[in-house]
């Protein structure tokens, strides 16, 4: 058995697993949160109860029954009145009555696809009950029509629909649709190789991409489109590899949810592509990774598998702001031990679900931290600090190797409160510095004023105050530090306490730093009524060296 198959099916096994012990709920379902949820397991579960690989966890019939029962109830939530414009589709939610729930548009998007899927790989072993089940639930979402729309801001949403309409053309016997499918497939493509992905680092919504074409592909007879939807998935693979460290991903992100920071939780689908790390406990995104899967290109898989020569990736992308096309710049340096980077210019996003920068480390055991990053709380921040996202637009950054800059010219109007995030691990504190020694990296923490910290799961809260703050974090892998003679920590920190920043903040707001590990010269100045300035020995930094590559 391949790698990637043994993979799989240790997420099928480990997910069955859950979901066998899992209890039901009144309502017939194990999860009133999230329909799909339910789905997800007990796909998982029919599918662990029907396999001969490996010898079976539970009571293969029991299990088979059980998976179909829920499957059934599934199947039975949808809207099926052609009469009502939610017509094909599930309710989301299902919280605090599930028979009142409404029928939501998000479900069928993903699930109608995967349901496609599912069906043809496992209706052979279905009783007849859940095969007509399956085969009226799929009639209604085809005559539902969710997937009728234009292509306009080439998302995850268009790319689901995109697949859909290939498809379901294909599976009703519906050319016009399949040609529409394909015209939106060739069209996306073209897009996305000149102007880059808009939804850079985009989590979880990057796999939504990777899944519905992957389905597309499995499912695809036509042969013209089935190569067309293979170099899809060859550059979806190649740009995730470009910003790939062991299960982290690297660099900004435009969106995310609260397991993607600050620590990568969703990370099954590169588990099952890359496989150099551990199978984590916690899965808050099964949906199809231990099902469904088409190898990367043998250059992808190079790209994120050796990590042992330092390597910048530098891309640019196109992207709408407010009715306005918007030439963006990404850097990332990434290394073997961790990896640093971000987003140039600080643009408006949905939800305001957002990194702009940060160092990575590989993941991490027992749900710790694997992300070290700063900023100033904007619209949609939780107070609590268990969700530590949701940025304002009050930073500037330079980004340069190992080292990132970045300043905080907070206005009155805004809390003055700028937070950090550092994941577990030893920490020295000093007044206004912190050192650390996480996994097999060294960091340098550098600080304008003092700080407070607060304890939070797996990583910790620097909280700092002040109307102008500033941070200058560097990363020392393991290696390179023993190099320069430095075993420990405590010897770590007592060579990085003599390299410290100069933060200025008179009528120029500026940090001035020398790299320990290059030597070369940093600086970043805020001036009043005019754009910052990025120095890097000596010369300043043009965004446009960043446009070499779309991602």
């Amino acid at each position: 058995m391949c790698s990637y198959r043994k993979r799989m099916n240790e997420i099928v096994r480990s997910v069955a697993v859950k979901a066998w012990n899992q209890p039901l709920l009144t309502s017939g379902l194990w999860f009133h949160g999230d329909i799909r949820d339910n789905y997800y397991y007990a796909s998982y579960l029919f599918a662990a109860a029907v396999s001969t690989a490996e010898a079976p966890l539970f009571d293969r019939l029991e299990a088979k029954r059980l998976a179909e029962e829920v499957l059934c109830r599934v199947l039975q939530w949808q809207e099926t009145s052609s009469d009502s414009p939610m017509y094909g589709h599930w309710p989301l939610n299902l919280h605090p009555v599930p028979e009142e729930a409404a029928p939501h548009e998000l479900p069928v998007e993903l699930m109608g696809s995967l349901m496609v899927y599912f069906y043809h790989n496992y209706a052979e072993h279905m009783s007849s009950e859940l095969a007509e089940s399956f085969e009226t639930a799929l009639r209604n979402v085809y005559e539902s029509n969710f997937y009728r729309k234009p292509l306009v801001h080439y998302g995850h949403h268009e790319a689901k629909f995109t697949a859909a309409k290939l498809i379901f053309g294909q599976r009703y016997n519906d050319q016009a649709l399949v040609e529409d499918g394909r015209n939106c497939l060739q069209r996306t493509f073209e897009l996305i190789k000149q102007e880059g992905m808009a939804e850079y680092g985009s989590l979880p919504w990057f796999w939504h991409w990777v899944q519905a074409f992957t389905c597309a592909f499995e499912l695809m007879e036509d042969k013209g489109i089935k190569a067309e939807l293979a170099e899809m998935l060859d550059h979806l693979w190649g740009v995730r590899a470009s910003l790939y460290l062991k299960g982290a991903w690297v660099g900004a992100h435009s969106r995310g949810w609260p397991h993607d920071a600050p620590k990568d939780a969703n990370v099954l689908h590169d588990y099952v592509q890359f496989g150099n790390f551990t199978l984590p406990e916690e899965m808050p995104r099964t949906e199809y990774a231990g099902l469904l899967f088409r190898e990367a290109p043998e250059s992808a898989l190079r790209i994120a598998l050796d990590r042992k020569q330092p390597s910048e990736v530098c891309s640019s992308i196109i992207k709408m702001v407010e009715g306005e096309r918007r030439v963006l710049h990404s850097y990332a340096y990434i290394t073997d031990q961790f990896a640093a980077g971000g987003l140039w210019e600080r643009v408006k996003e949905f939800d305001n679900e957002q990194l702009r920068w940060l160092f990575s480390l590989p993941v991490r055991h027992s749900g710790l931290g694997n992300q070290l990053y700063f900023f100033h709380p904007g619209e949609g921040f939780d107070e609590s600090g268990c969700d530590p996202r949701h940025q304002s637009e009050w930073t500037e950054v330079l980004y340069h190797r190992n080292v990132v800059m970045a300043l905080y010219p907070l206005p009155e109007t805004v809390r003055d409160e700028v937070i950090g995030v550092i994941p577990e691990g030893e920490w020295l504190q000093e007044p206004e510095a912190l050192y650390g020694k996480v996994e097999d990296t060294y960091f340098a923490v550098y600080l304008n004023g003092p700080y407070e910290i607060r304890k939070q799961d797996g990583y910790s809260l620097v909280v700092c105050r002040g109307r102008r703050s500033g941070v200058v974090v560097e990363a020392v892998g393991a290696a390179a530090a023993n190099e320069i003679g430095i075993f420990e920590l405590g010897k770590f920190a007592s060579k990085m306490s003599r390299m410290k920043p100069r933060f200025m903040l008179d009528r120029e707001f500026q940090v001035d730093y020398t790299g320990m590990l290059s030597g070369e010269e940093l600086s970043l100045r805020i001036k009043k009524d005019s754009a910052p300035e990025t120095v890097i020995g000596g010369q300043a930094v043009c965004y446009d060296h960043y446009s070499s590559q779309v991602l």
